[in-house]
């Protein structure tokens, strides 16, 4: 059944208006976002890019914690399209999440009204579009959530706030790179870095001598770790993915596919252009972008040398992930300390063991989970499961621990209970450094290391200031650990955030279930006008899924 037909259904379920779920007594934020193509030339090249109100990058989203975010988006593309959320963790709202395992795609000329609170965070994120591999062609941007005024923030207000998006990018057309995914081959390295949709020397930072600066950096890439450092300047890192974090000192940070990072700089070198420069992590050869520290009454270009990028050694790179902790004495989202909540003091009751593989099935590129390259339905799978609808996907089609097997395919969904406390463990036993994203929620990373996991394990984990977030990287034939609170109801996909990878079957769906239906819980399903067009009326325009 497919969202054309669901749409009949929806519209006789009784639920609330568009503006469900969000609290009358928080503010409102309201955008209007006009989804188009257009030419972009970021690389020197005329591509086909995606633009939101005409800008590449989209436009940056301001709000503060709690504020609820009314955001109607209009999709004038010839395809069907969904934008999705990157660490804001719709509480209790999965219907909203903004990819295809909870929500229909918005059909060519029709909209649909994200509604969102950014309940009980703060933060650096960003949105990304998450079908048909759109995410290529841009229609990507910053989220800033600030905390409340009554709130204290543990650093001074700066002087300016900037959003630095950075990742690697390909001078072919995201249609041709698709074209090349559904052959079943793999991608070639990219070809260049954009820092905020832009090439080398593309993008200045005005800033003033003797003034301090928040720059939010996220990697929106698809397969490359970056590294990011300020020419004669130190970064101080302030939070990451919505925790504060040890106000640690660094002179260059490496950022993994999927994350986002804050750090201040203060301008306190003589009244000169210094670069910012971003490079590729583990490649051959190493991709370089640069940017501009512009300072007012600028004397010209500093003529020193450009700051060298960190040893290839992944040892340098995991001991500076080791190094980034949770800022105990810090006010999160409420006011009361960060650490109080005493995450190592709980016993889990559930461990998932994760490893990620690649290899052909039917003569094709795949990638797996513990043997599962995911296959979507044309039903997204929070809709079938709402509507109990049969034949759409299996509870339980994906092992708590790997199986050891070749790849297969299947719609791969794991249960897990509401209100559980778990151990999650990422097992890479590739070459490569993998990073994993889990919508919905902020998980405790208490542990990472080379070889194979095992219990023994535990006995180095850091249950104490572990820092909370949505996006871990895990190193090559090694391993990641994670603890997470389900306290978030709904349908949540957890994937690896190499874009291709992901694509081609390396994620799933965790459905977070609670056997007491209650609003409390989860909200009701929204009258999404979202649904494809039906079938009276129209061509339907199906979902393109995956290639098998």
């Amino acid at each position: 059944m497919r969202c054309n037909i669901l749409a009949s259904l929806l519209e006789v379920v009784v639920v609330l208006v568009s503006f469900l779920g969000t609290n009358a007594e928080d503010p409102y934020r309201f955008f209007n976002w006009n989804v188009t193509y257009g030419d972009v030339y970021p690389l020197g090249v005329r591509q086909q890019g995606i633009l939101i109100n005409g800008q590449f990058p989209g436009p940056d989203i301001h709000s503060v914690t709690n504020d609820n975010l009314i955001i109607n988006v209009f999709n004038n593309l010839p395809e069907p399209f969904l934008l999705s959320w990157n660490g804001v963790q719709q509480r209790r709202n999965s219907w909203q999440d903004g990819v295809y395992g909870t929500t229909c795609p918005i059909p060519p000329g029709k909209n649909f009204t994200y509604t969102l609170q950014v309940k009980d965070q703060i933060g650096s994120f960003y949105y990304f579009p998450s079908l048909a591999f759109h995410k290529a062609a841009g229609g990507f941007g910053g989220i800033r959530i600030l905390s409340r005024p009554r709130i204290p923030v543990p650093f001074d207000e700066p002087a300016g706030d900037y959003t630095v998006l950075i990742g690697d990018w390909y001078k072919k057309n995201h249609t041709d790179l698709k074209a090349i995914l559904d052959r079943g081959k793999k991608l070639p390295l990219p070809d260049g870095i954009l820092i905020n949709g832009r090439g080398a020397n593309g993008t200045a930072f005005a800033v003033e001598k003797g003034k301090t600066y928040r720059f939010r950096i996220s990697n929106v890439g698809l397969m490359n770790s970056l590294n990011i450092r300020f020419q004669n300047h130190r970064m101080k890192l302030v939070e990451v993915e919505g925790t504060h974090t040890v106000q640690s000192k660094y002179s260059s940070l490496d950022i993994h596919v999927g994350q986002s990072y804050s750090v201040l700089v203060t301008a306190d070198m003589p009244s000169q252009d210094f670069y910012i420069l971003v490079s590729s992590r583990f490649t051959n050869p190493v991709l370089t972008s640069t940017a501009i520290l512009r300072y007012s009454n600028s004397a010209g270009p500093f003529s020193g040398p450009l700051p060298g990028g960190p040893t290839i050694q992944i040892d340098w790179s995991l001991n500076q992930a080791r190094s980034i902790r949770t800022n105990l004495t810090a006010s999160g989202p409420r006011p009361n300390p960060q650490g109080s909540y005493h995450y190592g003091q709980i016993n889990t009751t559930r461990t998932i063991i994760l490893a990620n593989s690649a290899g052909q099935v039917n003569g094709k590129q795949r990638y797996a989970v513990n043997s599962v390259s995911f296959v979507p339905q044309e039903t997204p799978l929070k809709l079938a499961d709402n509507f109990k609808i049969g034949g759409v996907f299996r509870v339980g089609s994906i092992s708590d621990k790997p199986s050891g097997g070749g790849i297969y395919l299947d719609t791969s969904v794991m249960g897990a209970d509401f209100r559980a406390f778990i151990e999650i463990v990422f097992q890479n036993n590739e070459n490569i450094v993998q990073s994993w994203h889990l919508d919905g929620y902020a998980f405790f990373v208490v542990g990472m290391d080379g070889g194979q996991w095992t219990t023994a394990s535990r006995k180095g984990y850091n249950l104490y200031d572990a820092v909370s977030r949505c996006t871990t990287q895990v190193y090559p034939k090694s391993w990641t650990a994670i603890y997470l609170a389900l306290d978030n109801v709904g349908m949540w996909n957890l994937r690896t955030e190499f874009w291709a990878r992901q694509y081609l079957g390396q994620q799933f769906y965790l459905r977070v279930y609670s056997s007491v239906e209650s609003i409390r819980d989860e909200y009701p399903i929204p009258k999404m006008p979202l649904l494809a067009e039906r079938l009276q009326g129209g061509t339907h325009v199906p979902y393109n899924s995956m290639p098998l």
